[in-house]
Parts: structure tokens; C-alpha cells; sequence
């Protein structure tokens, strides 16, 4: 038995909801669907796996659940619980040499580590061609002991410096100390490339990362700040003239002074942030984590631009907890992101923030950082100096992404027909269905059950009539791939189902009914049955609610946030596209 037929057993035995058990572990919505679904599985020693065992067995006790009773004589007690899901075959299968894993391991291998496949064929002799075809998913190695053998003979013995040995224990989960003794290092890689790690620490960081996205609520954000009663003070924060600091606790200080100086002064000048510093530890102090945010949301509030460059030379998992500590911001408009492309460094770490009224400047030697050394100086020198470091950065930095809002509508608009006769596969994972494919009747009465005023019923009505243009345009060359998640009729009463009106920046959800989203998911298929190279996949898990991802594969990934106020992020960086790509792949 697999571990969503065990976990779908236990949830109609106890005639329970899949809300009760997220309610009890603190398990999203979205995710728990995907449990539900096959498309993911919690590791067997993971903090996951024992919320959905305490919650199991709590709901059990609250509903006196008796097995004397029942033709199953399930035991819900704890130790049963993880006994019988570890026991599902999806673990047991784990050890299993299996092609299909060493191929999607070695991908995420050779893209976490940047290895040159002209060199691994060297020191393998595997021709360099044949890893391509390994690499891109042509090919599977015939021998897959002898290739996970030779692969990790030569990341263990080659790629050994400070930051490989980083990122390597981060994609191991474990420290650089355990994969320090070569033997211990190749013995653990080869188990890596030969084991189910499609639940690996970079798989659910993507997923993380986009569960993160789809559940924000920037009013609800705004709210807990009190965004709208957030006043700056008059009185200029006393900033000494200049200090050095020591180590972690003391650099997060300067930061906080740093802003409060920055929020108080008369200057409205941009603020330009990089570092290259390691997040983790940063990330453990809640309230740091907390000063910070509001410092920022203060910065915002004073109507400041912010230019943040993010270091992209880290693991996989450290430059997505970085970016998702920015969400907030990105959703504001008000930030532009920016990376350094080629500029790895294993040895020294850097630190910038700079405003109109304060400068802080740091560095420390990698895999020291609690040892690092940071100055804060307000004197106009210093300031000047710094602003001078930032411009000189941002012209070397390129976009990291180009995030669209209302204000940018024209532009997004602009962009998207930009690419509308440019070759390539597109894949959409899409919440609700496509605007192009529903009638204009159906459309007419949904916007008739919304109260929908007259003129903007028109401006929709031509916003679906562009959309259906466009992808006519794109099926004449073009294969379009879309995933849709259906809601069935009880899951629609808890999370109602909206017109897909992101991409024209409609400030109000229009909602269908149940019978209304039915006719529009039949609508959809009758357009996929007429559209040869229209590929539709209606799928009952939920991967997202809020977030529609379009991809045009290699070139680039949209990221629309749905619910009002709507925000899109197009995302060209390689690392980050191909991230997102095969995590779509992966389900």
C-alpha cells in the first residue's frame, strides 16, 4: 500500500475532513492535498510525518473511536500510526537502485554544483554527449550502479572547496563536518543518487517557496503591521557617528540601526542591500526576524525604493529561504531584485546596506562568519563612499526578476505580447481555468451573479476576447500544456473558485458558483478536444489555490498571484526558472 491509500483510509474510517488534520498539525492546505494525492510524501523521520500521527490520533480519541466497531480494526495510536506509514511502500522502495531516481538526482547534482559536463566525461569516460542525454532526460544509464559509483568518485575527489563542501552538505542535510572524511563523503553521495529524493531538501524548498506564495495575504500583512496608522517619527533616530561590530548578534544590531536612521531622516533616496553573509543562523532569531520586517515595512511606508541584490552562489535551499523572507516586499511594488552573475567566492563574505543617512559595510572569511567585522557610519564621507560601492554594484547586477503590479499593467501587457510568436512548450499549472477557453454566455453570467457594472463587464469581455487571440496565435506552432486543479463540490463550499483576472489587474475576485465552474471546466475540455497541439490535464489535487505558474520552457516562468491585490514575477535567472521547472515536472 502506498502512503496516500493508507493516509486516505485512515481520514474515511474516522469520517473526518482533510481541514480537521491541517487545523491539528499545522500542515497547509495545499500541501496535505498533494499527500492526498500521491504527489508527495512526508520523509519517515520528518517533523510532517509526526503532525499527521498526533493529529490522527487526537481526532481518534475526540471521536472515541472504536476498532471493535469497525471491519478495518485500524489502531490509531501513535506508534501503530508511524509504524504502518513507514511500512508503505513508497519507503520501502527507497533503497532500490532505480534509473528513473539516479537520472532526476544527477540533474539536480550537476545544477546545485555547477559541474562541467566536459570534465565529468573526462575523469568518467562516460562521453560527454551520452551525460547530456543523462542530464536532460534522453537517456537513461544502462548500469546505473557503475554511473552513481563513478559520479560520486569524482564530486567527492574534485569538488572540494569551501563553497562546493557548503552546498553539498546542504543537498547531503547534513553538516560540512559529517562529509569531511572522503570515504564517508563518496559513500553518502552514491546513496543520494541512487534514493527516492524527489521529497529532498531542494524539491521541498521550491515548494515551500511557492506554498509561501500562494498563502500570503498582503492584507492581512499590512494589518498586522497596522500598515495604514504607521506614522514616521519626527524626532531623527541618534545614530553614533560611526562604530565597528563584532560577530552575528552585533552585525543584526547595526542593521536595526541602520534602519531606524534610515526611517527617520529627512533623505528619500534609494536603499541598495547585498550580502553574501550565510542566512541559516540569522534566520533562527524570531525576534530579529520581526524588528527587521517591521524596520523594512517602515522603510516602505516612507514610500523608499529598495534595490536588493541577492547572492545566488548558495545552495539551493539558502537562496530560497533568502527570497522567501522577501516575499512581503516583493508584493509592494516597491522593491527591485537584482544577482551578480559568475561572482563566486569561497573565501571572503560581504555585507552593504546602504541609504541616504547611514552606510554599514562588513566581511568575514567563509565558514567564519560569527567572526566577522562590520562598520555603521552616518558621517556624509562614508554615505557618499557607499552609494558610490552601490551604483558601481548595480551596474555590474542584473534583474533577478521583473516583478509586474497594477501600476505596471501596460508593461506586463507589453511583455507577454512580446513573446506570443516566439517558439517554444508552454506549461501552465493553473487554480481555476483559463479565460480563453469560456464562452461569452458564461462569462456574461458570471459577471451578472457578481453584480458586475457595466463597464467593467466590457473591459473583461475584451480582456478574455486578447487572451483567446493570443493563444490562437501561440497553437499555430506552439504546443500549450495545462494543468487544472478541480474542486469538487464540498471543497468549493470552503474554498469558492474565482475568474482568472490577474493578468489584468481586476481590484475585486469575481466568484463563480459550483454550477458555473463546472460548465467553464466542460468548456475546457470541448477547447483542448478542438486544438490539436492543446494539451489539458484536469487533476483533483490542489497544488496551489492563489498562484498560476506559466512557463515557457528556457525562457522564462511567470508567477502570478491571483487574489486581489494581483502581483506577477517573471523569473529569467536559470538556476531559479530551472528550480521551478522541474518541480512542476516533478508533479
Amino acid at each position: 500500500m502506498r502512503f496516500c491509500d493508507q493516509l486516505n483510509d485512515y481520514i474515511r474510517e474516522l469520517d473526518c475532513m482533510a481541514k480537521d488534520i491541517c487545523d491539528k498539525s499545522s500542515i497547509s492546505a495545499s500541501t496535505f492535498s498533494r499527500y492526498r494525492s500521491g504527489e508527495r510524501i512526508p520523509a519517515p523521520d520528518s517533523d510532517t510525518l509526526d503532525k499527521i500521527c498526533k493529529a490522527l490520533h487526537d481526532i481518534a480519541l475526540e471521536r472515541n473511536y472504536d476498532k471493535s466497531l469497525s471491519d478495518n480494526n485500524y489502531n490509531f495510536d501513535y506508534d501503530s500510526l508511524m509504524q504502518s506509514f513507514t511500512q508503505c511502500e513508497d519507503y520501502a522502495s527507497g533503497s532500490n537502485a532505480d534509473k528513473q531516481y539516479l537520472q532526476r538526482n544527477f540533474r539536480v547534482l550537476v545544477d546545485v554544483l555547477d559541474i562541467s559536463i566536459s570534465r565529468l566525461s573526462s575523469y568518467t569516460n562516460y562521453d560527454s554527449s551520452t551525460l547530456f542525454r543523462f542530464r536532460n532526460g534522453a537517456r537513461q544509464p544502462s548500469d546505473a550502479i557503475g554511473f552513481a559509483s563513478a559520479v560520486s568518485a569524482y564530486v567527492a575527489g574534485e569538488l572540494t572547496t569551501v563553497h562546493n563542501m557548503n552546498v553539498l552538505a546542504d543537498l547531503l542535510e547534513c553538516s560540512t563536518s559529517d562529509i569531511s572524511d572522503h570515504n564517508i563523503r563518496y559513500q553518502k553521495i552514491y546513496d543520494w543518487l541512487l534514493t527516492n529524493q524527489q521529497h529532498s531538501s531542494a524539491f521541498n524548498s521550491v515548494s515551500h517557496f511557492l506554498d509561501s506564495l500562494d498563502e500570503f495575504d498582503l492584507n492581512a500583512y499590512t494589518k498586522i503591521f497596522h500598515f495604514d496608522k504607521l506614522t514616521i517619527p519626527a524626532m531623527p533616530f541618534q545614530l553614533r557617528t560611526s562604530r565597528f561590530c563584532y560577530g552575528i548578534n552585533e552585525m543584526m544590531g547595526c542593521e536595526l540601526d541602520f534602519l531606524k536612521a534610515t526611517v527617520t531622516s529627512r533623505s528619500d533616496a534609494d536603499v541598495t542591500m547585498y550580502s553574501d553573509m550565510p542566512m541559516a543562523e540569522m534566520a533562527k532569531d524570531l525576534d530579529f526576524a520581526k524588528k527587521w520586517m517591521f524596520g523594512m515595512a517602515m522603510l516602505l511606508k516612507k514610500g523608499l525604493h529598495i534595490n536588493i541584490v541577492h547572492n545566488l552562489d548558495r545552495s539551493l535551499d539558502e537562496l530560497i529561504l533568502g527570497l522567501e523572507s522577501w516575499i512581503p516586499l516583493y508584493m509592494t511594488g516597491q522593491v527591485s531584485p537584482y544577482y551578480l552573475k559568475g561572482c563566486q567566492n569561497d573565501v571572503f563574505l560581504h555585507f552593504l546596506r546602504v541609504s541616504g543617512a547611514a552606510v554599514i559595510s562588513g566581511e568575514a572569511i567563509s565558514g567564519h562568519h560569527s567572526d566577522g567585522r562590520y562598520y555603521i557610519s552616518k558621517t556624509k564621507e562614508d554615505i557618499n563612499y557607499g552609494r558610490t560601492r552601490a551604483k558601481n554594484l548595480l551596474d555590474t547586477a542584473l534583474p533577478l526578476m521583473n516583478i509586474y503590479t497594477c501600476i505596471d499593467s501596460a508593461k506586463m501587457q507589453a511583455f507577454l505580447t512580446s513573446y506570443i510568436t516566439t517558439d517554444g512548450t508552454r506549461r501552465d499549472i493553473m487554480s481555476s481555468p483559463p479565460l480563453y477557453t469560456i464562452s461569452d454566455s458564461l462569462l456574461n453570467s458570471i459577471l451578472e451573479h457578481n453584480n458586475t457594472d457595466p463597464a467593467t463587464r466590457q473591459r473583461i469581455l475584451q480582456y478574455a476576447a486578447l487572451q483567446r487571440r493570443s493563444v490562437e496565435t501561440i497553437l499555430e506552432n506552439n504546443i500549450v500544456n495545462i494543468d487544472i486543479s478541480y474542486v469538487n463540490s464540498e471543497e468549493f463550499e470552503q474554498y469558492p473558485v474565482m475568474l482568472s483576472l490577474s493578468g489584468m489587474f481586476h481590484d475585486n475576485n469575481i466568484y463563480y458558483d459550483y454550477n458555473e465552474y463546472c460548465r467553464h471546466i466542460k468548456e475546457s475540455r470541448e477547447y483542448a478536444a478542438s486544438h490539436s497541439n492543446y494539451s489539458l490535464n484536469i487533476t483533483s489535487s490542489h497544488i496551489f489555490r492563489n498562484l498560476q505558474i506559466h512557463i515557457h520552457e528556457g525562457c522564462w516562468v511567470l508567477i502570478s498571484k491571483c487574489n486581489s491585490p494581483a502581483i506577477h514575477f517573471v523569473i529569467r535567472h536559470p538556476k531559479l526558472r530551472d528550480a521551478i521547472e522541474q518541480f512542476v515536472k516533478d508533479f
